[in-house]
C-alpha cells in the first residue's frame, strides 16, 4: 500500500499523512514504511502503467 492509498482512506492529503508520520515516527514500528529507490519507483509507475490498460 502506498502512502497516497492510505492518504485516501483516511480522507487526508499524501503530504499531510508524511508529515504526521515524520513528526510521530517513535509511535510507528520500523517495519511500518520504506521508500522505494529511483529504479523501484520507475518499475512501478511502469507496471501501474500496464495494469492500466487492461
Amino acid at each position: 500500500m502506498l502512502d497516497s492509498d492510505l492518504a485516501k482512506l483516511y480522507g487526508i492529503l499524501t503530504g499531510n499523512l508524511n508529515k504526521a508520520v515524520k513528526r510521530n515516527i517513535k509511535r510507528f514500528p520500523e517495519s511500518f514504511m520504506f521508500q522505494l529507490n529511483d529504479d523501484e519507483y520507475k518499475s512501478l509507475i511502469f507496471q501501474i502503467g500496464i495494469s492500466n490498460k487492461r
